[in-house]
């Protein structure tokens, strides 16, 4: 799996919730963006992701069973919940993120 990048993040009375970026989220992935998808990302993390990744996340099918997606407009942000940690392993736009998903799991 890699290297995994942390961030944590408050969910208010809830606890902590720990996000953990795949090291090519980072180096790929987010650099790709434009800057104003890249708002969009960032805050759809902050506001969606970070408050309830459950409720706002659809369960993927196939090789992906076990790993949700939160759209954001034509892109998605791929992750799985494990505990109190969220693994983001990819973030790019619907026509082609699910060609890469499967090499980072």
């Amino acid at each position: 799996m890699g290297k995994w990048h942390n961030s944590r993040r408050s969910m208010g009375q809830k606890g902590k919730l720990n996000i953990k970026y795949h090291p090519k989220v980072k180096s790929e992935d987010i650099p790709r963006l434009t800057s104003n998808i890249a708002v969009r990302i960032e805050n759809a993390i902050s506001n969606r992701l970070m408050v309830n990744p459950v409720k706002y996340g659809f369960f993927l099918r196939g090789s992906l069973r076990g790993y949700r997606k939160l759209r954001v407009g034509d892109w998605r942000i791929i992750y799985r919940i494990v505990d109190k940690e969220i693994r983001i392993i990819a973030i790019g736009n619907r026509k082609d993120v699910y060609k890469f998903v499967n090499i980072r799991k």
